[in-house]
């Protein structure tokens, strides 16, 4: 190195802290490269990181038969994304796919090629930002939490040491949820909208008196049903939860009107279950809750509102998952306890741990045989829902 005081370059000794001449020329590589690129004032944080990261890998190389296990940010993405095509639902993996293109285009053919190990906090707090202000904060938010499930399986394949995902924070929520229950009154005017539809009208009824997810139900087969039992038994998609509950008037006077099937696997809603995308229901429910009053037309195709299809679609206090609200708010209202009413909806509550309390399937009959009829005529002593959240 140059001398200032001697005006003269001199020899300086670093040690390696290895006895090993193939690591130790490893090491001499890596600080050689760093010391070319930094007197050509090139050496940047990312340049300096990938030094570090090839280096080790060369080193590891050098004392190991085999290579130390590495993937570039964007291979890495593609191939976590691969395999969940295969774990999760066509719809969740679709999502999980637009944020991962979303995020690798967001850093650039160059980065995106990078060692996994290069990628920083600040790249993803960079993408967060920029996933809201172009789509919205819970957008935002719903990418961050995807890159930590996809960073953290790298963490356990060796791919990385720590995830940088879980260093980067969610954004708040600047209101809460507008999401609200539907009044006993609404209830019969989307029955009564759902016209000849039996399909839809046997939805509404499944998801106000089952408190269960549009998708859940859309699927449900004749083998989830008992009729002797009178017993509905099926296992939800998102949680995986086990849920087993009691077949209320309603619901079985609507089963007993269905053509009878001898076929366990065949579908009590043939048409819905054929749907692709949860999506897709949900908008048809939408059209009913026009027919009913209850919502406005949305304006056709995209110029009217100056959105793109990329733009977010402003969230509507009402949809098919405010049936879920719905039931644990009247079974609320007819003085069954909290913790019922999450147990039949299947509602996961950190606040009551399940393992020291074991509800019967007739403990689920009882509280749910308080539930007002909505298919006779309204009565004035039944009470009304409220806007109550779950």
């Amino acid at each position: 190195m140059f001398d200032p005081q001697t005006n003269r370059s001199r020899r300086v000794f670093r040690s390696t802290k290895t006895r090993d001449k193939k690591q130790a020329l490893e090491i001499c590589r890596a600080w050689h490269k760093a010391a070319l690129k930094a007197r050509n004032g090139k050496l940047s944080v990312d340049a300096a990181r990938e030094i570090i990261a090839r280096g080790v890998s060369d080193v590891f190389t050098a004392a190991n038969v085999e290579s130390l296990p590495s993937a570039s940010v964007k291979s890495w993405c593609e191939t976590w994304t691969e395999a969940k095509a295969i774990e999760t639902e066509e719809s969740t993996h679709a999502r999980y796919k637009r944020v991962m293109e979303r995020f690798t285009g967001f850093l650039g053919e160059a980065k995106s090629k990078r060692d996994l190990s290069t990628l920083q906090a600040s790249d993803i707090a960079r993408f967060r930002d920029g996933e809201a202000k172009e789509l919205s904060r819970s957008t935002a938010n719903l990418s961050v939490k995807v890159l930590r499930i996809c960073l953290g399986e790298a963490v356990r394949q060796g791919l990385l040491t720590v995830n940088p995902a879980v260093r980067v924070k969610l954004f708040k929520s600047n209101a809460e949820s507008k999401r609200r229950a539907f009044t006993l009154a609404e209830i019969k005017r989307i029955l009564k909208a759902c016209g000849d539809d039996t399909e839809w009208r046997g939805l509404v009824l499944f998801g106000l008196y089952l408190g269960q997810r549009l998708g859940d139900l859309a699927r449900l087969t004749w083998r989830a049903v008992d009729l002797d039992s009178g017993e509905i038994a099926f296992t939800t998609r998102k949680t995986g939860r086990r849920i087993v509950l009691p077949l209320v008037q309603p619901v079985a006077d609507y089963l007993a009107s269905l053509p009878a099937s001898d076929k366990p696997n065949a579908f009590i809603f043939p048409h819905a279950a054929s749907a692709k995308r949860t999506a897709s229901l949900s908008n048809q429910f939408r059209d009913i809750l026009v027919e009913a009053g209850l919502l406005e037309p949305l304006a056709r195709g995209h110029k009217s509102t100056g959105k793109g299809r990329n733009q977010a679609r402003e969230a509507s206090e009402i949809s098919f998952h405010s049936l879920r609200h719905s039931a644990v708010t009247m079974l609320k209202a007819a003085g069954v306890s909290d913790f019922m009413a999450r147990e039949i909806v299947g509602h996961e509550s950190t606040a009551v741990s399940r393992q020291y309390t074991h509800l019967t399937t007739d403990d689920k009959r009882a509280a749910m045989q308080r539930l007002p009829d909505v298919t006779s005529a309204l009565k004035i002593n039944q009470p009304d829902v409220t806007s109550e959240n779950p």
